[in-house]
């Protein structure tokens, strides 16, 4: 068997084809979305954290109550989070 230029033996060449067709054959590695990693923190008890939302600007038009009430994060709903975690935190 020829590889380049050199002359490999029979057996060595073809474990070293068994070799790449098991490299081939493997899964990519799974990616947390950038921008999931951003957003949500998985907490230990597995739901997802987020922070509230209508918080970065104008605040002169919303009231007192929004105001307090989108301070600090929240939880998602059980089905929201299982979604985040299943497409965009894999590994989370």
């Amino acid at each position: 068997m020829t590889l380049g230029h050199e002359r490999i033996p029979a057996t060595q060449g073809a474990r070293c084809l068994a070799k790449m067709a098991d490299l081939e054959s493997k899964m990519p590695k799974l990616k947390t979305k950038s921008g999931a990693k951003k957003r949500f923190k998985i907490t230990a008890g597995g739901k997802v954290k987020y922070q509230q939302a209508g918080k970065r600007h104008g605040m002169i038009k919303r009231t007192t109550k929004q105001i307090r009430e989108h301070r600090g994060t929240a939880v998602l709903f059980k089905t929201d989070g299982d979604n985040v975690k299943k497409y965009w935190m894999p590994n989370g």
